[in-house]
């Protein structure tokens, strides 16, 4: 599945997106971005699955387009 980056946690991973396979859902793939990236740990930042924003866990699939997200406001 393809991890995208946006705004300044692409400072903290240095790359726009990230290919990860075999992820079973989003509490797990955050899990281990944040033990890849340390600090993403206190970082503020949304999940979306396939252009959906989530707050709860959820299943991921193969094929699926995961994307971090800081939080934004807008007018």
């Amino acid at each position: 599945m393809e991890i995208l980056f946006f705004g300044n946690l692409i400072d903290i991973t240095r790359q726009p997106k990230e290919l990860i396979e075999d992820v079973a859902d989003t509490a797990t793939l955050k899990q281990l971005l944040e033990k890849k990236y340390q600090p993403l740990q206190t970082a503020k930042y949304f999940i979306a699955v396939n252009g959906k924003m989530v707050q709860e866990n959820t299943i991921l699939n193969k094929g699926d387009t995961v994307a971090l997200m800081p939080p934004f406001s807008g007018g």
